[in-house]
């Protein structure tokens, strides 16, 4: 018979079979894929098994074909004590997908024990004026059979004093000796009987018992007892020595004929004479041994009562002794299925594990209630079947936030106290490639000197993955497809660490800033990726010498003449030497020096200005031509220099006048050409500057509130080239130059290779200096 119960979207099948004992290993049951209606031809993913229990190993499972077969010779008796229906609960699991189903197997009896009794003869011992009717309790033959095979009747040997009677006392058929003649001892003192149990087995087996019946002297009265069952109940796990119960048999004969003394029948199993004990005198039955509900529940105690006349006479009964079960077992968790690792893409109601819990008490005590304690994003749902669970997902999960659950179950019976039992299940999240690569900021800014070594590492970027394993293995690329920026093909990265080096060396006073991009990807199925902008910086360093704009002769060196007359006062102004540094900064800001000079008390130069002047009067015994060196130098760490010749001529002041109209032709031309150099240069300094200033304006103002820079244009113009930006971070000010700057202008230590640090002017008044560069 095969029953099918559904419930929702999911199909259980409860299948039953039967088997005869003692079949051969290999005996093929019945095939359980067949009864759960599956394609036995489409089996190939799917297997099947029987879980392991304390009765499960009688039977296996084709995990191919699903055929259910006898795995060890099964002995019913020694399986099932007692009689009555032999039943086998079986869990199988198939999988691909995972089910579990039940499988009820019946063992059916087979007619392979002889009765038998607990001794070869008996003996009784029968006064001659016994009256008929006088009823002998024999041995009782047990037979390990059930049913129609276990004992059916008793016969005895013919003969015309005794009969046999039988008396059935719940499952047991208990036989009896009936005298239906009077005994004459004078006549015969012995009678040799044979008692014969025969079961109901085809063919019938049987069992004989020699009775010996010993005919006496009159002692006619027994003991009897006022009921001939007693019932009685007692608590499991009570004390040894508890009393359970006292016996008290009365006889109506005096002297040692009333004299009584109990015992315990010699037919019982051997369980009960170690548990209970009765006292032979005071009939009292006490506990000897461990009381088990679960071992037990009920005992049959068959108790006799003897007096002491001769020969002496036995009353009989029975005391039923039931035992109340005590909630003195836990809960017991059973996994019969369980996936150790789930990925976190794993959707809503997925189930990780199956499992049963059982209770050895019964009634209240054995009522369960099971739990998850842990707060995890787990729960139990109930199978069909009573005490059948499956883990479930209830949320979404995330490897990044936890990757490892302990799931704590928590059986707890209804018994008073309650008693529980926990198991815990270890659960390891699989990563899933859900997080791109991220870089700390973006965008991001570098620093780079002019001048650096091609093909080496100039800076590097890097970018993180939340995920583990080859889902965090990141790879790097510089985007170059739609760039228009020369500079991109002179850059590589390395694609595993992030390194970009330069291909070629940078020149600042060409290229001031550049900008590209790098995108970060990682290794999962499918890849994700994520990208950052990178703005370089060029750094200026000293690697230009001052240039001299003027005296420029016109075969292109440095030299100049100037006629002045020779009744000029102090002060006057001869020239004014004109220089420029294409560098910045502390490397652009130019200083004016004598290098050599015919007479030290007439002429004197501004070391900022570059301005020539006359310190005194010129007298008659001066000469009239004065040669000047002057040496123009930078201020970068190693100083670059240039130097300029200016002849000075003393001529009288009619001379001077004349020469000044002819002179002021050729130096119209000559300031002409001074102009356009000055144009040009100005030009292509102030449209790299300006890029220069949007760039770090930009840059600033992405940054946070605390890092954010203040940029002012210095407007300070004596009529050379100059540039100059100040900008403010945190509680200092800091300027680019170049190439020259005030006198005001304060340089700080480890200030940057371009960039003064200006002292605060909100600080104080004697600090508060403009910056700005000259030429």
């Amino acid at each position: 018979m095969i029953l099918l119960l559904l419930f929702g979207k999911q199909a259980f099948a409860q299948i039953r079979y039967s088997v005869p004992e003692e079949v051969k290993e290999g005996t093929v049951v019945g095939n359980v894929a067949k009864d759960l209606g599956l394609d036995i031809a489409s089996l190939t993913d799917r297997r099947f098994r029987v879980v392991s229990g304390s009765k499960d190993t009688f039977f296996d499972a084709n995990q191919d074909n699903g055929a259910l077969y006898v795995h060890k010779k099964i002995d019913r008796e020694e399986l099932c004590q007692g009689g009555g229906t032999c039943l086998m609960e079986l869990k199988i699991i198939v999988e691909n997908p995972l089910e579990m189903h039940y499988v009820i197997v019946e063992i059916t009896d087979v007619n392979d024990h002889s009765p038998s009794f607990p001794e070869k003869e008996q003996m009784f011992e029968i006064f001659e004026q016994t009256l008929p009717g006088r009823r002998f309790q024999l041995h009782t033959a047990r037979d390990p059979d059930a049913g129609i095979n276990s004992i059916r009747t008793y016969m005895l040997t013919s003969n015309e004093h005794f009969e046999i009677d039988i008396r059935q006392s719940d499952e047991d058929k208990i036989p009896f000796l009936v005298l239906k003649k009077s005994l004459d001892r004078e006549q015969r003192r012995k009678h040799l009987l044979v008692v014969t149990a025969v079961d109901g087995g085809k063919p019938p087996r049987s069992g004989t018992l020699n009775v010996s019946i010993i005919v006496l002297d009159s002692n006619d009265n027994r003991p009897t007892f006022s009921q001939e069952i007693y019932t009685i109940e007692i608590q499991e796990n009570v004390p040894i020595g508890t009393s359970v119960f006292q016996m008290n048999a009365t006889d109506p004969d005096e002297g040692t004929n009333s004299e009584t003394e109990y015992s315990l029948g010699k037919t019982l199993k051997k369980r009960v004479y170690d548990i209970f004990e009765l006292d032979k005198l005071t009939g009292e039955i006490t506990v000897k041994g461990v009381v088990d509900f679960e071992e037990n529940n009920v005992y049959k105690l068959d108790v006799e009562a003897s007096d002491k006349g001769t020969p002496p006479l036995t009353g009989e009964c029975r005391v039923i002794i039931k035992i109340k079960d005590v909630n003195d077992n836990p809960p017991e968790i059973e996994i019969t299925s369980l996936s150790n690792t789930v990925s976190e893409e794993s959707k809503p109601g997925t189930v990780i594990s199956l499992l049963s819990v059982t209770d050895k008490d019964s009634g209240v005590n054995g009522k369960i209630i099971s739990t998850i304690t842990s707060d995890v994003p787990f729960e139990l749902k109930p199978s069909y079947k009573e005490n059948i669970y499956s883990v479930v997902t209830k949320g979404l999960l995330d490897r990044e936030e936890v990757a490892h659950y302990e799931i704590t179950i928590k059986a707890t019976d209804c018994g008073e106290p309650p008693l529980s039992t926990f198991k815990t299940l270890s659960i390891q999240i699989s990563d899933v490639n859900d997080n791109s690569p991220q870089f700390s900021q973006n965008p991001l800014h570098f620093y780079l000197s002019e001048n650096n070594v091609a093909g080496a590492s100039i800076f590097s970027v890097k970018a993180t993955d939340k995920d583990v394993n080859d889902n965090a293995a990141i790879s790097y690329h510089i985007v170059r497809e739609g760039s228009q920026n020369d500079v991109l093909s002179f850059l590589n990265v390395n694609p595993d660490n992030g390194h970009i080096t330069a291909l070629k060396s940078f020149d600042f006073e060409t290229l001031k800033t550049f900008q590209f991009q790098v995108v970060a990807t990682d290794s999962g199925a499918p890849s994700l990726s994520s990208n950052v902008t990178v703005n370089v910086f060029i750094l200026d360093q000293n690697d230009n010498a001052p240039v001299i704009l003027y005296p420029l002769s016109s075969n292109g060196s440095a030299e100049g003449v100037e006629e002045i007359p020779r009744n000029v006062n102090a002060g006057h102004l001869v020239t004014k030497v004109r220089a420029y540094d294409a560098d910045i900064g502390y490397n652009g800001w130019l200083l004016f020096s004598l290098q050599e000079l015919t007479d030290h008390s007439l002429f004197g130069l501004d070391r900022y200005t570059g301005q020539i002047r006359t310190l005194r009067s010129f007298t008659e015994t001066d000469e009239a031509e004065h040669k000047l060196v002057i040496l123009v130098k930078d201020n970068g760490n190693v100083s670059l220099s240039a130097t300029a010749t200016v002849i000075v001529k003393l001529v009288e002041p009619k001379e001077a006048f004349a020469a000044s109209d002819v002179k002021s032709a050729a130096k119209v031309d000559d300031e002409d050409n001074v102009t356009f150099y000055l144009m040009i240069t100005l030009g292509s300094v102030s449209v790299l500057f300006l890029i220069s200033i949007i760039v770090l304006i930009a840059m600033q103002c992405s940054k946070s509130t605390d890092y954010t820079s203040k940029y002012l244009q210095e407007t300070n113009y004596d009529g050379t080239l100059c540039h100059s930006i100040q900008y403010r971070s945190g509680d200092k000010r800091y300027m680019l130059v170049g190439p020259r700057m005030s006198i005001g202008s304060t340089i700080v230590p480890g200030s940057h290779a371009n960039t003064l640090v200006l002292p605060d002017r909100r600080r104080t008044s004697e600090e508060s200096k403009d910056v700005q560069t000259i030429i």
